[in-house]
């Protein structure tokens, strides 16, 4: 679900991206959206000051880990529900490197 999301900035700009994230109804975009908030702050920790020429070189999601709980069902039954967690990994560069 979160994939949809990132096949949609891989590549673009950085305020490119943001205008993108917000317009997309989903709940993986407003996390994508604080991740990519994270890394351009992190960027520019580093030195880098020009946040505008900033890209987005690569951006995939991984399977995490998943919390197990049981659900009480009618006639002593139980489900087990999955809670189903991602790693997701931004890689930022400048243009024109």
């Amino acid at each position: 679900k979160t994939k949809i999301v990132l096949d949609e900035i891989r590549g673009r700009g950085v305020e490119e991206s943001f205008a993108t994230l917000s317009l997309i109804n989903r709940k993986a975009a407003k996390t994508v959206s604080k991740l990519l908030k994270s890394a351009v702050a992190n960027a520019s920790e580093k030195g880098h000051s020009d946040t505008d020429s900033l890209y987005i070189k690569e951006v995939f999601v991984n399977k995490g880990p998943f919390i197990k709980r049981i659900r009480p069902r009618a006639m002593g039954r139980a489900f087990s529900i999955k809670k189903k967690m991602s790693h997701i990994k931004i890689v930022l560069e400048q243009r024109g490197l």
